[in-house]
């Protein structure tokens, strides 16, 4: 045997664990841009949160009724502001439309409310997250590079970023550099969950509630009234191409048959059952494209399995390995089954076709009366609903019953399919 020399170079990480790196260090550096663009907004939210307290304050004086005004159109100015950075990275935070400036009416109307409770929210934790977004990545490049300036640097200074005293040796030098590594997995490990969690006051608070506009929401629900219709448009012509092309082609084709093979049978009945064999197949062809146009309607496979199993079984026939994790003790109305099943089969048909993906993963959550899916995959990216690759109908399906679906699929990859359902519809 040959031994291996000592100057080899290292294997090459695996396609899988390379691009788990990729993924983790891309989630971790849009976390930190999130963290520092919400920082901004929550600098300005602090001093707009100073401004009203002020007025508050100096109301019984007088200066407070001039300041009002102002500081409340400060106040809808900045929530616009937040809502159109929301959007930048992620779902669109829709706001309930113009809110009033004036002092008595501002009081008892619920969207300046609402950006009160996100106001104070943002001024304070927001706030705290985002100097974290800031500080955590310059204590991570400050101490991971310390054994390379350490000998410069004043004697009696701190060798950590947190103070730990000076470092005497090239020992001391190294371990202030191993948490400088230990920044770095903080942040790939922390800061996405951080970034969340200083958005989710504002995609709760200055969002149209149910009870802010009624006219938004009958706006919505006549949109989402129209989606249905298409919806169930594109299902029956669906049906009726399947039915047309296909099963009344064979039955026609078997009928044909049927008929040469009674005028054959007396004179060459050898014919005539070739012939018959013939019609037996095209038969046997007509009722298995039956039986698919029936599974497309309300697949059978979730009557009998629920909907883990019969994502379980579209999971085993995709040509891209799928992981699926289901969490939904709860049973959904068939209608929401169906639409979630359907979406699925679609996004890994996707999936298969364009994406180039090594694996996927499909994630199924029940909580609050709401079915949330999540459908990802490592392949290039670029998805596209004008693209033709059937997302139009996937959001046209979401919509018929009232719910969301969002998409990320930057150049590169990953995708990330998201689809919120009523578990009620």
């Amino acid at each position: 045997m040959e031994g291996t020399s000592g100057g080899e170079k290292a294997a090459p990480l695996r396609p899988g664990i390379r691009d788990t790196v990729v993924r983790a260090a891309g989630g971790a550096v849009a976390a930190l841009e999130q963290l520092a663009g919400g920082l901004g907004t929550a600098f300005v939210a602090l001093v707009v949160l100073l401004r009203l307290v002020f007025a508050a304050v100096t109301v019984p004086l007088g200066v407070g009724l001039l300041m009002a005004p102002k500081a409340i159109r400060a106040l809808h100015s900045l929530a616009d502001r937040e809502r159109e950075r929301l959007g930048r990275w992620g779902p669109e935070v829709i706001g309930p439309g113009p809110a009033p400036t004036q002092l008595r009416l501002a009081l008892v109307d619920l969207t300046t409310r609402r950006e009160l409770r996100w106001l104070l929210r943002h001024a304070t934790l927001g706030f705290a997250l985002g100097i974290f977004g800031i500080l955590l990545p310059l204590m991570a490049v400050r101490d991971s590079l310390f054994p390379a300036y350490w000998q410069w640097i004043p004697k009696d200074a701190d060798s950590t970023s947190v103070g730990f005293g000076p470092a005497q040796t090239w020992a001391d030098a190294f371990a202030v550099a191993l948490l400088g590594l230990g920044w770095i997995a903080i942040i790939v490990g922390l800061t996405p969950g951080m970034a969340r969690l200083q958005a989710a006051p504002g995609r709760r608070l200055l969002s149209a509630g149910p009870d802010v506009d009624l006219s938004l929401r009958v706006a919505e629900l006549t949109a989402t009234r129209a989606a249905a219709l298409d919806a169930h448009a594109i299902e029956l012509r669906r049906i009726e191409r399947s039915l047309h092309d296909g099963t009344q082609n064979r039955l026609v084709t078997v009928t044909v048959l049927l008929g040469a093979a009674r005028r054959m049978a007396a004179r060459d009945p050898a014919g005539a059952d070739e012939i018959l064999e013939r019609a037996q197949g095209a038969a046997e062809q007509a009722l298995a494209e039956l039986r698919s146009v029936a599974r497309g309607i309300l697949p059978p496979v979730l009557a009998d399995r629920g909907l883990e199993g019969a994502l379980t079984g579209l999971a085993a026939s995709c040509a891209v390995p799928c992981r699926i994790d289901v969490d939904a003790p709860a049973r959904c109305a068939a209608s929401v089954e169906a639409t979630a099943y359907f979406v699925v089969a679609e996004a890994l048909t996707n999936i298969a076709k364009h994406s180039g993906a090594e694996e996927a993963t499909v994630t199924v959550r029940s909580h609050g009366g709401r079915l949330r899916l999540t459908v990802t995959d490592d392949g290039r990216g670029g998805a596209d609903e004008e693209g033709g690759s059937g997302l139009t109908g996937i959001r046209g399906r979401v919509a018929a019953l009232d719910g969301t679906l969002s998409l990320t699929s930057p150049r590169g990859g990953p995708t990330t399919l998201e689809v919120e359902l009523p578990c009620g519809s």
